[in-house]
């Protein structure tokens, strides 16, 4: 009769052992290869950025409105249209306070910005908007139109004179070429405002 029947070989209890180990650094490796996900961090694609920007701290509310070449319009209540997109309405004072480690600041900056994300060719219109004012006088607002990709190049710079409330203003209009180049700058009206 045999006395020692569950008798382990120490090398077939080493290459266990050997296997083990790789297998607890193998899952440690894996958990160190996924990085964590960041969030809140968008990196959205643009070609073309539009910023129209007044006197900070000013309270008066002034609009964009841009029309693409297929006819669809951007404005706060519509911010997205094909490749356009409203990125940010500034109302003026209002809503312009922010919370960082519970303190509230007050953000001075009035700025819209839309980006073209796309190159699509044919006519843009751009119009601002003085919808709403605090102060009942006129607003010099500043419109910059900047080409970003291969590199970043400013297409247009102008101040348009808005005069008083309710009034809308063919900023400008450009037209994208298909190879992306802006060209036909001009100012001829058109109203794109519906709403009162």
């Amino acid at each position: 009769m045999r006395a020692n029947r569950y008798q382990s070989d120490p090398f077939t209890d080493l290459l266990f052992n050997a296997l083990l180990g790789f297998t607890f650094l193998f899952l440690v490796a894996i958990m160190f290869m996924n990085p964590e996900a960041k969030s809140g961090i968008i990196d959205p694609k643009a070609e073309y950025i539009l910023t129209v920007t007044w006197e900070d701290n000013n309270p008066d509310d002034i609009d964009v409105w841009v029309e693409d070449p297929d006819g669809r319009v951007i404005w706060f209540r519509n911010p997205e249209a094909g490749l356009l997109h409203l990125d940010r309405d500034d109302r003026g004072l209002l809503n312009d306070t922010i919370l960082i480690n519970d303190e509230e600041i007050q953000n001075p900056l009035n700025q819209e910005v839309v980006t073209i994300r796309g190159v699509v060719k044919g006519e843009y219109i751009v119009n601002l908007h003085y919808y709403a004012s605090e102060t009942n006088k006129p607003v010099d607002v500043q419109v910059r139109l900047v080409k970003v990709n291969p590199a970043l190049e400013i297409v247009y710079y102008d101040t348009v004179k808005l005069e008083k409330p309710g009034q809308e203003k063919t900023a400008f209009r450009f037209r994208i070429n298909i190879d992306g180049k802006v060209s036909n700058i001009n100012f001829l009206p058109k109203q794109l405002v519906f709403i009162g």
